[in-house]
């Protein structure tokens, strides 16, 4: 049984061609990866606007008003102050270090 042998450049041309398909696959796993980037950043915005809006839900709540824009301001205002007064604000935030829990005396809705 004579074996006939490739010459070089057939093998030179199969190793070609492997090549492409590899960087072909690796292309399309570069896009799998880019499009699931997308998606977790598109979940993290959505998580971030939900809790943005349920903070200005609580604001309405304790003002038993609606929120207007002069409103941003004088809140940003009274927190700064809040922190410049004793970090009332950020100790508040805080959580109990026993528990990890919220602070006694808020609520959670």
């Amino acid at each position: 049984m004579a074996r006939t042998q490739r010459s070089i450049e057939e093998r030179i041309s199969e190793k070609e061609i492997q090549y492409e398909q590899i960087m072909e696959k690796a292309k399309q796993y570069q896009a799998q990866m880019k499009r699931l980037k997308q998606q977790q950043k598109a979940e993290e915005r959505k998580k971030r606007t939900h809790l943005l809006c349920q903070i200005g839900g609580t604001v309405e709540k304790v003002l038993d008003r609606p929120l207007v824009e002069e409103d941003v301001m004088r809140l940003l205002n009274f927190l700064n102050q809040q922190e410049r007064n004793g970090k009332y604000f950020t100790r508040a935030m805080e959580k109990c270090p026993d528990t990890g829990s919220e602070m006694e005396g808020t609520e959670n809705d």
